[in-house]
């Protein structure tokens, strides 16, 4: 099973794609889709991870990165640490992941506002793709806090 029938998957250009979780036949895949890079934002005891993944994608020889991040409480330092690896995987083909696109579709949007790729109308429409984080406890709070630091950029 391809990673693209993954929940929300979306291809954001040849380099990236977003999506929710993966099943374990998608993750042992990810090598012969030519993914260099897994970021997971699922934390460790997530009801939806997989069991072993950092094994699975890292036997493909993938790197693979984790940052648990809790949807009912995202930080902004969840998000730093997101542009810390993003930034390191830079040049690689990545796949990042959760449990259902919500977390990453935010992250991937602020990153690519931050670093010229997307005005904020191309990241509020890839979120809105996905879902609407207004709904959600946490979430516009984190937006207005990280938001805040992309406009004083």
């Amino acid at each position: 099973m391809s990673v693209e029938q993954a929940r929300n998957y979306r291809r954001v250009d040849e380099r990236v794609a977003t999506s929710g979780s993966l099943s374990e036949d998608q993750l042992a895949a990810l090598g012969s889709e030519g993914f260099e890079a897994v970021i997971n934002l699922l934390p460790p005891d997530s009801i939806y991870a997989v069991p072993g993944e950092e094994q699975i994608v890292k036997r493909q020889g993938i790197q693979f990165h984790c940052i648990p991040v809790d949807f009912g409480a995202p930080r902004p330092e969840d998000y730093e640490s997101f542009v810390r690896v993003m930034d390191e995987v830079r040049n690689k083909k990545v796949l990042v992941h959760c449990a259902a696109n919500y977390r990453v579709s935010v992250f991937y949007s602020l990153y690519a506002r931050a670093r010229g790729e997307w005005s904020s109308e191309q990241a509020q429409a890839f979120i809105r793709s996905v879902w609407d984080p207004g709904h959600f406890t946490g979430w516009p709070e984190f937006l207005e806090k990280v938001e805040a630091t992309l406009n004083n950029a």
